[in-house]
C-alpha cells in the first residue's frame, strides 16, 4: 500500500470491497513492525541502547504446492498433517469458509468442516485437548469440533468484536482481532484470562493476524505486509522481525492473484516451520536461524 510522507496508509477502493479492509481511519498505522520496510531506522533508549528488533533470519528448505483458491486464515500442523482454514471473499467466488488437511502433493484441502459462506467468514483454528476451535470474522461466534471425527460439538462466544488468528500454548486458546492485542482465553469457559499488548520500538504493533506458538514464543503475521514478528509472550515485546517480501514477490510472479502473506505452521515433532499466504501458489518450508 502507498505511504504518504506522514507515514499514513491509504487503501485503494477495490481493497475496501475485500475481506478485512483497513478498518476505517481508526486503523491508519504509523511505522511499526511490518509497516515500515526501511529497517535501517533505529530507536535508542536513554542509555543509547538500540531498541529496534533484530532481523528474524530464515532460509527456505523446501517448497510445496498450495491451492490458489485457498484464502488462508489459519495454518497449523497437527499429528504430522498440515491443516488450513480459509475464508470466502466476494471478489473470488471460488473461495470457501472451511478447514481441513492439506494434500502435500497437490496443495488441495481435504475438507473436514465447512461453514455457510453467505453467513460466516472462516478464520483461525486451533487444536487443544481433543477438540478443534474455529473462529469467525464478525459474527462473534466460534465453533467447536471433535478433533478425530470433526463432528460439531458446540459453539462459543468470541469476547471481542472480531476473530482473526488463533493458536495455543497447550493451556489456553490464544487469539487476536487485528489490533495490537493478543487475548488468552480459558478453553472451558471462554473467559478472558489475559490480554497481551504487543509493542516494538515504535509503540503498539497493529494488524496482528495469523498466529503460531513456537518454542516459547508467539509468531504473528502482520496483515497487509510480508512481515512476521517474533513476540515475547511475557512482555509483549517484538524480539525479532522477519521480512518475507522475497517470497511474496515469488508468489506474485507465479500467480497474479496472490494476496497478503498469512499462515505460519509449526511441526513440533519434525521441527519444521511452514509459511504461506492468501491464494499463494506455494507453501514454503523454512528454517529460522535465530
Amino acid at each position: 500500500m502507498p505511504l504518504t510522507e506522514e507515514g499514513l496508509i491509504f487503501v485503494p477502493y477495490l481493497e475496501i470491497m475485500n475481506k478485512k479492509p483497513v478498518l476505517a481511519l481508526s486503523m491508519l498505522l504509523f511505522a511499526a513492525c511490518g509497516h515500515q520496510p526501511d529497517q535501517s531506522n533505529t530507536t535508542l533508549n536513554g542509555s543509547g541502547t538500540d531498541l529496534t528488533p533484530p532481523e528474524l533470519k530464515y532460509q527456505v528448505v523446501n517448497v510445496l504446492p498450495h491451492d490458489t483458491t485457498s484464502y488462508t486464515e489459519g495454518f497449523l500442523v497437527h499429528d504430522g498433517q498440515i491443516y488450513e482454514s480459509t475464508g470466502a471473499t466476494d471478489l473470488v467466488p471460488s473461495t470457501r469458509s472451511l478447514f481441513g488437511t492439506v494434500d502435500r502433493t497437490t496443495g488441495k484441502i481435504k475438507v473436514k468442516a465447512e461453514l455457510d459462506k453467505k453467513t460466516y467468514f472462516g478464520e483461525g483454528i486451533s487444536f487443544l485437548n481433543g477438540k478443534v476451535y474455529q473462529l469467525t470474522w464478525k459474527n462473534k461466534i466460534g465453533f467447536i469440533y471433535d478433533a478425530k471425527t470433526f463432528k460439531k460439538l458446540g459453539e462459543f462466544n468470541i469476547p471481542m468484536a472480531e476473530g482473526w488468528g488463533m493458536t495455543t500454548d497447550g493451556t489456553y486458546l490464544i487469539m487476536d482481532d487485528g489490533s495490537s492485542n493478543i487475548t488468552y482465553l480459558d478453553p472451558n469457559t471462554f473467559r478472558i484470562i489475559r490480554i497481551l499488548g504487543v509493542t516494538d520500538n515504535n509503540g503498539p504493533v497493529h494488524n496482528l493476524n495469523e498466529l503460531e506458538f513456537i518454542n516459547g514464543f508467539l509468531y504473528a503475521n502482520i496483515y497487509q505486509t510480508a512481515y512476521i514478528c517474533k513476540i515475547d509472550p511475557v512482555s509483549g515485546r517484538v524480539v525479532a522481525r522477519g521480512d518475507f517480501s522475497n517470497l511474496k514477490k515469488e508468489a506474485d510472479l507465479k500467480y497474479s492473484g496472490s494476496e497478503y502473506m498469512n499462515g505460519i505452521a509449526y511441526d513440533s515433532v519434525a521441527k519444521k516451520v511452514y509459511v504461506t499466504g492468501k491464494q499463494w501458489p506455494n507453501i514454503y518450508e523454512i528454517r529460522f536461524n535465530n
